[in-house]
């Protein structure tokens, strides 16, 4: 039986936890509230919870936008799915060599995973290596290939969770059967590791559905654009408006017709809706990723 004393500590963990989801899901709450909200109630009484005047001028504006906006959306759906595939398999095969200790090469292979936390190429190199020697500019693989090369953390992440739940006996059993290594790696490894495969492919999904840093480098060709840098250049447009309104009496009456607040909202709930409605799918398996991928070193 549980005790007073367990009990009470139950109680009190579940009441923290109760308050730290509610810090968290607050300010996602006033971000919904806000892009509902009317410009002008914003400019005057600033942010509410239950705002007096609801509005859907932000959203109207950006549907104003809609052809862009699929069109954005289908080429970040496209990155995203294509990258995450590519990328949760790369990692996954370079955990899977990390985590056989007699595996040819593994020393080296270490070695470079863990050169590659401390240093990197830099900006202008990387650039330059993509534009000028890859011909990358303005491709769909300039918003794939850049983010394509493994994050160390996430191989750390495979190896660990495959080191635990796949016992080197069960490998070697596998290789008396005349299995060859890529045999055991789909057939035996990949069915054990669907929990960090979740992890490390939300990991990678959320990096490329979130970037933007490609795409301003590499893509000037607007059919091209991602979701993120059509909005970042919507929220640019409507700064560029504000601060010149006063010079243009023309200019003045665009400017005056866009809801300069609460858009910058909407924008926000836009990107972020289709993560709010992959996310719950995947919780459970990205928890128990996320424990039995870092229990070791």
């Amino acid at each position: 039986m549980v005790g007073k004393k367990e009990r009470r500590y139950q109680w009190m963990l579940t009441l923290a936890m109760g308050l730290i989801s509610l810090i968290m899901i607050i300010p996602l709450v006033l971000l919904v509230m806000a892009s509902l909200t009317s410009n002008n109630e914003i400019i005057m009484h600033g942010y509410s919870f239950w705002p007096k005047q609801f509005s859907l001028e932000a959203y109207q504006y950006i549907w104003n936008e809609k052809a862009q906006i699929f069109r954005a959306y289908g080429v970040t759906l496209m990155v995203t799915a294509v990258g995450t595939v590519a990328g949760t398999m790369m990692t996954l095969l370079y955990g899977y060599v990390l985590a056989h200790p007699d595996f040819p090469g593994r020393k080296f292979l270490s070695f470079y995973l863990f050169f590659t936390m401390l240093f990197n190429g830099g900006l202008v190199p990387t650039y330059i290596m993509y534009t000028r020697y890859l011909h990358m500019k303005n491709t769909i693989g300039a918003l794939i290939i850049p983010a394509l090369l493994m994050n160390a953390f996430n191989v750390i992440l495979a190896r660990t969770y495959i080191q635990s739940n796949m016992p080197i006996a069960l490998s070697e059993a596998a290789q008396i059967d005349g299995a060859t290594e890529f045999r055991i790696f789909g057939q035996v490894a990949l069915p054990l590791c669907k929990p960090i495969i979740a992890t490390i492919g939300l990991f990678i999904g959320l990096g490329y559905w979130n970037d933007w840093m490609n795409g301003l480098y590499y893509i000037t060709d607007a059919k091209l654009f991602s979701v993120q840098q059509l909005l970042n250049n919507m929220i640019k447009n409507i700064e560029f408006l504000s601060k010149n309104a006063n010079s243009n009496i023309n200019m003045s009456s665009i400017s005056g017709g866009i809801p300069q607040e609460t858009v910058r909202m909407a924008i926000a709930i836009v990107g972020l809706l289709p993560l709010l409605v992959v996310f719950p799918f995947m919780q459970k398996y990205f928890i128990k990723g996320i424990s039995v991928g870092a229990v070791k070193g």
